[in-house]
């Protein structure tokens, strides 16, 4: 049996660890100025503090890979490029640019007139809108589209962004967002 002095001795250390406040944490924040923290976000490897479309977002699945890359086009303005696969042969490619708007990023496709919708990121993936207008119907061949298209995201870095690569389709590995 235990001896109860020994208990007697202990108890109130145990009591007194339970009356202690919360861990102060004024010191925590993260430090934006450190070596380790500016390679990591140049590098894609965590998010940046700024809600920006910047990088990689992707999917790959049965019948291919879907992928988008933007890339900043000055300020509050990015270009974009996008892919779907529907299965061999039938690919949709897009490209354009990217304005930042209260509830997200309005994305207008390049040669086609009327052709823009309102995209979110929402717990890390991009997602486009169910129903898309008709003239975006010329994107995409057949009767593919991009509506209710979801991505990933794969990367915050421009320079990811800059280096995606994609099959065209008829065996051709071409770059997206590089300049």
């Amino acid at each position: 049996m235990p001896d109860r002095g020994a208990l007697w001795l202990i108890l109130p250390l145990l009591l007194a660890g339970c009356d202690r406040g919360a861990p102060d944490r004024a010191g925590s924040e993260i430090d934006a100025g450190n070596p380790l923290e500016i390679a990591a976000r140049e590098r894609g490897v965590v998010r940046p503090d700024t809600a920006t479309p910047t990088g990689v977002f992707e999917r790959s699945h049965e019948l291919g890979r879907d992928a988008m890359c933007a890339v900043p086009d000055g300020a509050g303005r990015w270009r974009f490029a996008v892919t779907a696969a529907f299965g061999p042969g039938l690919r949709c490619t897009a490209r354009g640019t990217m304005t930042s708007e209260r509830d997200g990023w309005r994305m207008r496709f390049a040669g086609v007139e009327g052709c823009d919708m309102l995209v979110r990121e929402e717990e890390d993936e991009l997602r486009l809108p169910g129903k898309l207008p008709s003239q975006c119907d010329s994107l995409c061949p057949a009767r593919a589209s991009l509506a209710g298209l979801d991505l990933p995201r794969a990367s915050w870095s421009e320079e990811d962004a800059k280096r995606l690569r994609i099959s065209d389709g008829r065996g051709n590995i071409i770059g997206l967002c590089g300049d």
